[in-house]
């Protein structure tokens, strides 16, 4: 019954940060009776439901996996009452996955996706990975996972389907949706290096015009970002495309840093206001590099603090915005980590764009709507943001 009472509590102790939070600090924080009281209220009950279903339950119960299956509850509970798409349970295996994706690197099949009602759609294909290798395409939609459909999971839950360890089997299955054809890929696990930033120079009509990709915001992107933007610069780009699309967010202060390469020192770039945190107002760090006529490249995978990005470069520093709406997310998370290993994913708060705006449901506009269609070799999208560049660099 130890291991029983062990995934209980765990459980419980969820219960009881819930409860913390509610009243507007940590639980560790609150009055010793109230918290007390909260405890026998809760983990006693808990303990006593999982207890009865280890001893009584027609089939072995895995104690670790009911602690699991009871957290897992408790946030599904928050996405029900509240909407909210973003409160994530994460297992001691699911942060360990979550917290190789911050820092670039991980294991799985080399695809950049966002959440599509039928699963999975494909934004990016590494070179050189397996995803690459079985001919997997931008467009595509990843609808299953060793034969578990996709739709309806959101995306951590469906990704986390397809990634795993190195050297380890998964087949996917893979939706053409130019052609409505579907097949099954089987692909084996690497461990994969995300190029956050990729860098060229287009000549658009005789203008040089720099290209910077940048693929999120992991732990330093953003002095990644920078020397993109000076090495396009160095090789005399008379204006810029910055393509945040596909681009699903990551650190709140890798997106202020971000900023600091084309703003000027002390620009809003982002308010935040949090029940329990207050008010806070990020602004820009300095070293701003010289400024070129610049475009950002959107589309509705750009998210977090890719549309804080986008939104304050428009507000801030004149940047045209090219392509579709952005995610519209509106609301931060903060990791809380959890006496079983894990982790609460939970959110806290709302943020605002330097105009006031908060982006949840409605994303940001593009001033130049583009897409790129679906099925066809040439990328609209960015022939479009490249024209607009291009355009600026010579008024």
């Amino acid at each position: 019954m130890r291991a029983g009472r062990a995934a209980a509590l765990a459980a419980a102790l969820v219960a009881v940060l819930c409860g913390g939070l509610w009243l507007g600090g940590h639980p560790g924080e609150l009055p010793l009776p109230l918290r007390e009281a909260f405890v026998d209220d809760n983990a006693g009950l808990t303990a006593e439901a999982s207890e009865l279903i280890e001893g009584n339950y027609y089939r072995r119960v895995d104690a670790a996996r009911l602690g699991d299956t009871a957290l897992q509850g408790i946030v599904r509970g928050l996405r029900r009452r509240y909407d909210d798409r973003f409160s994530q349970y994460l297992s001691p295996a699911a942060l360990a996955r979550f917290n190789e994706a911050i820092t670039g690197r991980f294991s799985g099949v080399g695809l950049s996706v966002s959440e599509v009602p039928r699963g999975l759609l494909v934004g990016r294909v590494f070179k050189g990975s397996p995803a690459a290798g079985a001919e997997i395409a931008v467009g595509d939609v990843i609808v299953s996972a060793d034969g578990r459909p996709l739709a309806g999971l959101d995306a951590e839950r469906a990704t986390a389907l397809i990634k795993g360890p190195e050297g380890t089997p998964v087949t996917v299955g893979v939706l053409r949706p130019s052609t409505g054809r579907r097949r099954e890929a089987r692909l084996t696990r690497e461990e994969i290096a995300v190029p956050i930033v990729t860098t060229s120079i287009r000549d658009v009509g005789g203008v040089e015009v720099g290209y910077v990709q940048f693929a999120s915001f992991t732990e330093g992107s953003h002095g990644l970002l920078r020397r993109a933007v000076r090495r396009v610069q160095r090789r005399g780009a008379g204006a810029l495309v910055l393509d945040l699309r596909h681009n699903g967010g990551g650190i709140l202060q890798e997106a202020v840093l971000a900023a600091s390469v084309f703003l000027p020192e002390g620009e809003l770039v982002v308010t935040t206001r949090s029940r329990t945190q207050g008010s806070e107002e990020y602004r820009t760090s300095g070293g701003k590099l010289p400024s070129l006529p610049t475009v950002v490249l959107i589309d509705r995978a750009t998210a977090s603090a890719a549309e804080i990005l986008a939104a304050a470069l428009a507000d801030r520093g004149g940047a045209t915005l090219v392509g579709t709406r952005t995610f519209g997310k509106g609301v931060f998370q903060q990791e809380i980590d959890l006496s079983n290993g894990g982790a609460l994913k939970l959110t806290i708060g709302e943020y605002f764009t330097p105009d006031g705006t908060n982006l949840a449901g409605t994303g940001v506009q593009p001033g130049v709507r583009a897409r790129d269609r679906a099925g066809t070799a040439a990328d609209e999208g960015l022939r479009r943001a490249l024209r607009v560049a291009a355009g600026r660099a010579g008024a």
